[in-house]
């Protein structure tokens, strides 16, 4: 459309004479209506467009479907930029796609953007086909799918009772599989946090000794009685994933109660109330002490979740002559000694209940329980000969009682003595320490130098050979097990070939007990150690002049 001139024949001959066909329009309702009828593109001059009303082509150019995006080729007088020309940034907003040709032109410039613009044309049209096509292939889709779905639902019927058997069987697989990812777990980080533990206590204990400021020393005591309680803490979680041997004593849970009445609260928080009903004539129980204060914790931290601000805790002790069990999780028949936490909380579902002992079964918020707390007390119920039962009712609160096996003793174990302290050494005997640690390495030696030996430190076992091969005045190695590259096992192999008469005392933690259980138990340190542990298994080594070997597991033990 170029009213003016000659333009549009003389362009409609060029289009023409390159193949295309070319139709001359006089006004905007002759190209609207062309449009309408379907055109590669419009070949438009400003001045046509400046001088008529183009509300209509900008309507259509509105209303083009989502596929379309329709090419104008506008001849100007004017070039330039958008900015330089305002008439050109006002054309391409309201015709969008527009391909500006400033005259005079060469035919082939004409010609070459005509082809173009033929060009995207067409794979506008492509792209409206393939649209098409995608739609029935949609429609030919659902009326599918719908067919299918018929057919699936009626198979899945069938299979429904299948599915739902190996569901079951997925998740006590997962259950075993998440218990022994635990026991790996707990066992393989023992050692580092017992190497943390030792640093911990050791340090304290040296910083408390001498005169020390009273209320410095209470907050020594204080750190060196949570680095301790840590440490019972590895033992608890080593039991639960049975890397440990629980060892059951005599206990008077009346006395366990009652020591642990502090530690409740400061756990509780000080807005629930504690209250202790102890019976006065309780029996002996049988069970790991360590164990049960464990029990004893996770059942209250339980029953402080389960509680608005303001409730009330109860433990209490019994005895207890139960029945046949009723459910799987209870006692066998017999006598028990038990202890009870109760809480006055929400209470348990029916459905949480079924699931209350399961491992990883957990109610609270995701980051705020584990899962294992019940679980643990079950298994160590179990594992010690006695059984759990919960009374729980909705709106009113819950009372976990744990039955241990009642103690047929008549009086509770003899606490252990203390053998007394070895006399100081007197500066000539050499211990060699061997520690990858060395925080550990650097305490250690500290005890032993403050205990009178002469301390020569080796951060690993390469270097603890060369310091063998060095010198002959080593009168003992002092080994830790677990470490990087030569453990202490290969270690003591190698230094006994160049030393047989060399005594070898091994510092470990918990992981390596396995690896450590044909080695006589006066050769092992556990650590976080005791002072008093170290002067005295260092002292019965080195007290005969004579050396003495310590036996340590050959290869095939470690």
């Amino acid at each position: 459309m170029t009213p003016r001139g000659r333009d549009a024949e003389i362009a409609a001959v060029l289009l023409r004479e390159a193949g295309i066909d070319a139709l001359i329009c006089a006004n905007l309702e002759a190209l609207g209506q062309e449009l309408d009828n379907g055109a590669g593109f419009a070949l438009v001059t400003d001045e046509a467009l400046q001088s008529a009303d183009a509300s209509s082509l900008a309507a259509w150019v509105g209303a083009q479907p989502a596929w379309s995006d329709f090419p104008f080729v506008l001849l100007t007088e004017r070039g330039g930029g958008l900015e330089r020309n305002p008439s050109a940034s006002r054309l391409t907003s309201t015709l969008g796609n527009v391909i500006f040709l400033e005259r005079p032109f060469h035919p082939t410039s004409l010609v070459s953007v005509a082809r173009t613009a033929l060009r995207g044309r067409r794979r506008q049209y492509d792209a409206r086909q393939r649209i098409e096509d995608i739609r029935e292939a949609e429609i030919t889709l659902e009326r599918r799918v719908e067919e299918r779905t018929y057919e699936l639902a009626a198979a899945n019927r069938q299979l429904l009772g299948q599915i739902e058997e190996r569901e079951r069987v997925e998740a006590a697989l997962r259950q075993a599989q998440r218990l022994e990812a635990v026991g790996q777990l707990t066992s393989g980080v023992a050692h580092d946090f017992n190497n943390l533990l030792t640093v911990v206590i050791g340090n304290a204990r040296q910083l408390g000794k001498g005169d020390v400021d009273p209320s410095v020393r209470r907050r020594l005591d204080m750190m060196e009685q949570a680095a301790e309680r840590g440490a019972k803490l590895t033992a608890q979680l080593l039991a639960f994933s049975r890397r440990q041997k629980l060892e059951p004593q005599l206990v008077d849970l009346n006395h366990t109660v009652a020591n642990m009445r502090d530690l409740l609260q400061s756990t509780m928080g000080g807005s629930t109330r504690i209250e202790t009903v102890l019976h006065p004539e309780l029996w002996m129980a049988l069970i790991d002490p360590t164990q049960i204060e464990l029990v004893i914790l996770n059942l209250a931290i339980n029953a402080r979740d389960a509680m608005e601000v303001g409730g009330t805790l109860v433990v209490e002790t019994g005895n207890a002559t139960v029945r046949d069990p009723e459910r799987p999780e209870e006692p066998p028949a017999g006598d028990y000694v038990m202890v009870a936490v109760s809480d006055t909380g929400a209470g348990m579902a029916p459905e949480v209940f079924a699931k209350a002992f399961e491992p990883f079964f957990t109610t609270k918020a995701v980051g705020k329980g584990s899962g294992l707390g019940l679980s643990q007390v079950f298994g160590l119920a179990k594992q010690s000969g006695g059984g759990v039962r919960i009374d729980t009712r909705q709106g009113e609160g819950t009372s976990v009682k744990v039955y241990l096996p009642r103690a047929r003793a008549v009086s509770v174990a003899k606490p252990t003595v203390r053998t007394a302290v070895p006399p100081r050494a007197d500066g000539e005997r050499v211990v060699l320490l061997v520690d990858d640690d060395s925080a550990v390495r650097e305490i250690t030696a500290t005890v032993l130098t403050e205990l009178g030996y002469t301390v020569v430190e080796a951060g690993s076992g390469g270097a603890a050979l060369d310091t063998l091969q060095r010198r002959t005045d080593i009168d003992l190695m002092l080994l830790d097990f677990a470490m990087p590259g030569m453990n202490g096992g290969e270690v003591a192999r190698e230094a006994r070939v160049r030393r047989p008469d060399l005594p070898i005392l091994f510092v470990t933690g918990y992981a390596d007990t396995d690896a450590l259980a044909h080695a006589d138990q006066g050769a092992i340190i556990q650590k976080p150690f005791d002072d008093h542990e170290l002067a005295t298994k260092v002292g019965a080594v080195l007290a005969p002049r004579d050396p003495k070997v310590v036996p340590f597991p050959n290869r095939a033990e470690g």
